[in-house]
């Protein structure tokens, strides 16, 4: 398969994981991952509270499990990472992902359990152009990770930092310790970084990402959202970010990290040398912009401003407990139930992938054996 190859679908709620396992299918996944071999589900958890567009779909989990085991690839595992202001086990009831991991019989762990794995240290092959200073104690990486393939599930969003998120940025939760706030100075250049390290450590990448319904705004977790109704799926992480940053309405290039993961030749980031299949959304350009709220003000500040001097002397000592605890009080307890909770709300009241989801909500799951759905037959049904 061509490196710089994006499949993209047009779906729909009653069609949406018969799509998924075209799209699988489109973009060969036998010939992407390893086969034999333990295959790692990295879902993307931005935040704990079910935000649309901000969080793993169930229908994106459930129809990449589908997919895959069609595939042949059984041993399916999902990792989870939290970090200081984002609850793991909060995130994957509250989205519902945890009736899909029983339903599926998809074993589940941690980064953060020592039980379930070590963090141990890693020395790239390749040069770094921002982890080794920032940890120049060494960069740790868990042991679980190692010679197994990792499909990243994040979806189509802004970000406050980095323009878009996507596939790139899917790898900082499970590579990076709780300590990657660290990291958010240098945070274009770390994702380029963890890119080399996973083409070291992984015997095959995916990225499947899910822009049924698309966030907008200031991101990541504060963000409007848009119903798109588009999936995604690329062996090559720099090229499906620069597909879904210029459908958001971006050019690919002038984001550093695309940029310079193009150049670094991890990726292709540039539109013009990347080949789509399954639909032509070349075209697309929806607008959207990052926007700025009080928390993107004080991550300014922390982070690129002239308060970034105190970094060390706040981040990396007892302190940290004091921006810690700003950011949970503002997001958990001033935004999401003064604002976005009813967003949240009239979104799975009104929008079709909104009632998807309450149906989620309610069955746990939409497929009932491990066979992905044609178009029209139990999703639909579900759906009424």
């Amino acid at each position: 398969m061509s490196q710089a190859k994006v499949a993209v679908i047009h779906t729909h709620p009653e069609t949406v994981l018969a799509d998924y396992q075209r799209l699988f299918e489109l973009v060969e996944v036998e010939r992407v991952l390893q086969p034999g071999t333990t295959t790692i589900l990295k879902d993307n958890i931005t935040w704990h509270f079910p935000m649309p567009g901000a969080n793993t779909t169930p229908w994106q989990l459930e129809g990449s499990i589908l997919a895959l085991r069609r595939a042949g690839f059984d041993d399916l595992v999902c990792v989870q990472n939290q970090t200081v202001v984002t609850n793991a086990f909060k995130g994957e009831d509250l989205n519902g992902y945890v009736p899909i991991f029983r339903h599926h019989q998809l074993p589940v762990k941690y980064n953060f359990r020592k039980e379930d794995m070590t963090w141990i240290p890693y020395k790239p092959q390749a040069r770094m152009l921002a982890l080794d200073h920032i940890y120049p104690e060494g960069i740790h990486i868990p042991d679980y990770f190692l010679g197994k393939n990792i499909v990243h599930l994040p979806t189509v969003k802004t970000h406050m930092y980095t323009t878009t998120t996507g596939a790139m940025k899917n790898a900082f939760g499970g590579l990076l310790s709780k300590y990657r706030h660290y990291t958010h100075t240098w945070i274009h250049e770390t994702l380029v970084d963890l890119l080399a390290i996973q083409r070291e450590i992984h015997p095959g990448v995916l990225a499947v990402m899910d822009g049924t319904t698309a966030g907008d705004g200031a991101g990541p977790r504060m963000i409007r959202p848009v119903e798109k109704n588009v999936i995604l799926a690329s062996a090559d992480q720099v090229a499906i970010d620069a597909v879904a940053a210029r459908m958001m309405g971006f050019d690919p290039l002038s984001i550093k990290y695309i940029r310079l993961a193009h150049e670094q030749g991890l990726g292709v980031g540039d539109p013009r040398e990347i080949e789509l299949v399954g639909e032509d959304v070349s075209g697309e350009n929806w607008g959207f912009k990052v926007g700025y709220n009080s928390h993107s003000f004080l991550a300014w500040l922390a982070w690129y401003g002239p308060t970034k001097v105190l970094q060390k002397a706040v981040l990396r000592t007892p302190l940290v407990i004091v921006p810690t605890l700003i950011g949970e009080i503002e997001q958990d307890y001033m935004y999401w139930p003064l604002k976005y909770r009813a967003i949240a709300r009239h979104w799975r009241e009104t929008a079709p992938w909104g009632r998807l989801f309450e149906t989620y909500q309610q069955r746990g799951y939409l497929a009932d054996s491990a066979e992905a759905p044609a178009a029209g037959s139990p999703v639909t049904q579900v759906m009424g």
